[in-house]
């Protein structure tokens, strides 16, 4: 159940990211509800998470889901760059969440 906490706490971050882009398109208090609600979320997710899962663990893996979530929201919603290097950095922090659940 943790690592569902966990993974669920990554895309309520990538959700607060997204709404960090929306808040600066829309200067509106919904955006801004949106924002703390995404981001209280995240962070009550990856708390409950850490109770079983080992700190350190937890959080690199908690801020890969959010770091490379956002770069691909990026380019699927914002028109950034979706150059082979890019995709690259993306593909080695999810293989490196991965090889942190396996040796975990």
């Amino acid at each position: 159940m943790a690592w569902v906490m966990l993974i669920a706490a990554g895309i309520c971050e990538m959700f607060g990211v997204a709404m960090i882009g929306k808040l600066y398109k829309n200067r509106n208090w919904q955006s801004f509800c949106l924002l703390i609600l995404g981001f209280g979320a995240s962070f009550l997710l990856l708390s409950l998470a850490m109770e079983s899962l080992p700190m350190g663990i937890a959080y690199a893996i908690w801020t890969g889901i959010g770091a490379s979530g956002a770069a691909i929201m990026g380019m699927l919603f914002y028109g950034e760059a979706r150059d082979v290097k890019r995709i690259a950095c993306i593909v080695v922090i999810l293989g490196a969440v991965a090889g942190l659940k396996l040796i975990g």
